[in-house]
């Protein structure tokens, strides 16, 4: 699997988090998306250019704009790379819930 480091930087921003969320259900441009946020465009352009360089979002123009969404294979290609980690803490708040439990009713009597 060849992730690149920056594609964890990417998603570690809390704003091109956001940009995600809002590509996830529908095509948008550059315009539609700097308006959700209180920042310059040249700010969310930037962001975008960096989730483009990473992959998480395609562009496709349509006529004179250029629409941003999710590039799902790459999506895909993160999710399967963090689901052993998800399985793993699963497992492990399983077991503290468990404990917790035993101790709970320990307590009681």
């Amino acid at each position: 699997m060849d992730l690149r480091r920056d594609v964890f930087q990417a998603i570690a921003d809390p704003t091109r988090r956001a940009i995600l969320l809002l590509v996830a259900t529908q095509s948008m441009t550059a315009g539609a998306i700097a308006s959700q946020f209180d920042t310059k465009r040249p700010t969310v352009s930037k962001h975008l250019q960096i989730l483009t360089e990473c992959e998480l979002l395609k562009k496709e123009p349509n006529g004179r704009e250029m629409y941003y969404h999710l590039n799902p294979n790459k999506m895909k290609e993160i999710a399967n790379f963090i689901e052993p980690f998800q399985k793993l803490w699963d497992d492990r708040f399983n077991k503290l819930e468990s404990v917790m439990k035993n101790y709970q009713k320990k307590s009681k009597s």
